[in-house]
């Protein structure tokens, strides 16, 4: 009996180490799924303009705001397709 002993420990190991595969695979695969409660589209944002909302700003703007639409590529979207950083804030 003495001879099993490592055998059922390493068994229980890796019984152990599944377990915690499938728990992080499933943590995983719903935390992609939620998305954060103001990550709504411009379609939404915007639903009583059924032809879209141009996401130009003719105003002042920072230059963050600048990079932060330069960096989601809003000069090539397309409606309603325009990401949520196009717009101000």
């Amino acid at each position: 009996m003495s001879r099993l002993r490592p055998v059922f420990a390493w068994a229980a190991l890796g019984v152990l180490l599944a377990a915690g595969v499938a728990q992080s695979a499933t943590a995983l695969r719903e935390s992609s799924s939620i998305q954060p409660p103001d990550a709504r589209t411009a379609q939404q944002m915007f639903a009583d303009a059924p032809d879209g909302v141009d996401p130009i700003v003719t105003g002042p703007v920072s230059a963050a705001f600048k990079q932060r639409q330069k960096d989601a590529n809003c000069d090539t979207a397309v409606w309603p397709n325009v990401p949520r950083a196009c717009y101000p804030d």
